[in-house]
């Protein structure tokens, strides 16, 4: 069975021991991803809803890295600090997954690593031959 990653970025895979992403077999698996550009920024700072699609970008990087495509993602789980910012993420979320509709979760946290993250996405993903 195959098992490829998606390296974490090397200031936290070093210390947490995990990847950004990961695949076995047909499965695809995607950490908890915020809104941060390729050189670790974070983007759209107090924007719900500029996060929430800049941290579907990398999930959407992440999973096609693996050979997946955002059609193949069944759940999502989205981690927010102020639900406040539902609607916001909901319409990104929207943009993404309209007519995939995948199984999703909205969980409430008290914050991030990061005070300027206002929320994550992780996703869990089946490859199919289409």
């Amino acid at each position: 069975m195959s098992n490829r990653t998606v390296p974490a970025p090397p200031q936290f895979a070093s210390k947490f021991g995990y990847s950004q992403a990961r695949r076995v077999g047909d499965f695809i698996a995607v950490s908890g991803t915020p809104a941060r550009d390729a050189a670790g920024a974070v983007v759209g700072e107090g924007n719900a809803y500029a996060q929430a699609r800049q941290a579907l970008e990398n999930v959407k990087r992440s999973v096609e890295a693996l050979g997946g495509r955002m059609q193949h993602v069944v759940r999502t789980r989205i981690y927010l600090i102020d639900m406040a910012h539902v609607w916001d993420i909901g319409r990104a979320h929207l943009e993404f997954f309209g007519g995939i509709d995948p199984a999703t979760s909205l969980i409430k946290v008290t914050g991030f690593f990061d005070p300027k993250i206002l929320l994550e996405i992780d996703c869990d993903a089946m490859v199919v031959d289409e």
